[in-house]
């Protein structure tokens, strides 16, 4: 019997159906759903967050949080979704208005203090302060270290492990916006470094090793790409990077299946094993991902589906 074909899997909602189904009454703005979805999920700070920034993101063109959050004013949930939104449309606007051109500080300052307002509600919830994080990018010049670093802080507290929290720090460090290699690289491994075994915090090097690739060629504006650009992800610190990952994270996992909100993370990791050549890791993570996939970071180094389809076939791992 012949083989069946690998077709990946790019549900954007990383298989969470009850937040697809949630998501389907964005488009009709009906807002109970996306409340009944948040009141189910409860104090579990990883399924929360990935909910809340998907649907700030489904919401972003639309009216229903805003509807949500006219019918329950002081609802803890429905202002944790608006704080989200707020904050998925400044980005939109500022990828609207291209690189390097001003921004609107009233929608970024409205941000903010919609994440602010949201934090008052629930003391407990880290999920607007990461909202706040991600926001205070946006800002030219950033925000004082002062500021960044007490909004760290209430993250910090209420989730030392937030996967997310700290990937928006490492945006901010970032060559990108208000920071440099460097920088970005130092704080990835200093919070891999205190991460306990089996928490995904080691796969912030491998988001700051994209985030650096990406950095390149965007300087590199059509011109020749750097010397040892080539090398980006199969040198010698980059492989080490990959084995040190794996072990820290996935080899002390206790859990056999991904979680939806782990899915792009490890698509990371999965994709930079690929990149540097190292087979066994790179199978094991593809088997254990199976068919569900997230097209970043694939696409930032070609189309998703063709690596994946290939590399799947180069290592000999069954459809």
């Amino acid at each position: 019997m012949a083989r069946d074909r690998f077709v990946a899997d790019f549900d954007p909602d990383c298989g969470d159906t009850d937040l697809t189904s949630a998501r389907q009454d964005v488009v009709i703005g009906r807002w109970q759903g996306l409340r009944d979805l948040l009141r189910a999920t409860g104090p579990d700070w990883l399924v929360r967050g990935h909910r809340v920034r998907l649907l700030a993101q489904a919401c972003a063109g639309s009216s229903t949080a805003e509807s949500w959050l006219a019918a329950e004013p002081h609802g803890a949930d429905a202002l944790a979704l608006r704080a989200a939104t707020e904050t998925a449309r400044a980005f939109q606007l500022a990828i609207s208005a291209g690189r390097g051109a001003p921004i609107d500080r009233s929608r970024i300052d409205a941000a903010v203090l919609a994440c602010l307002a949201a934090a008052e509600a629930y003391p407990q919830d880290p999920t607007p302060w990461v909202s706040l994080i991600s926001v205070a990018r946006l800002y030219p010049s950033g925000v004082r270290r002062q500021e960044l670093a007490r909004w760290w802080d209430e993250l910090h507290r209420r989730d030392p492990y937030n996967v997310e929290g700290h990937l928006q720090v490492l945006h901010y460090y970032s060559a990108r916006w208000h920071g440099t290699h460097g920088l970005m690289y130092d704080f990835a491994r200093d919070a891999a470094g205190v991460a306990p075994p089996g928490c995904a915090l080691p796969v912030l090097v491998q988001y700051a090793r994209v985030e650096e690739f990406r950095h390149t060629l965007d300087e590199a504006r059509g011109r020749q790409a750097p010397a040892g650009h080539g090398q980006h992800w199969k040198h010698d610190g980059a492989v080490s990077d990959v084995r040190r990952t794996w072990e820290r994270w996935i080899a002390q996992r206790a859990e056999e299946t991904v979680a939806p909100g782990e899915l792009r993370d490890l698509n990371y990791l999965t994709h930079a094993a690929c990149q540097a050549g190292i087979t066994d890791i790179a199978a094991s993570l593809l088997r254990l991902q199976g068919r569900r996939m997230t097209r970043t970071p694939w696409s930032f180094t070609g189309d998703a589906e063709k690596q994946i389809v290939k590399w799947r076939a180069d290592l000999k791992l069954r459809g």
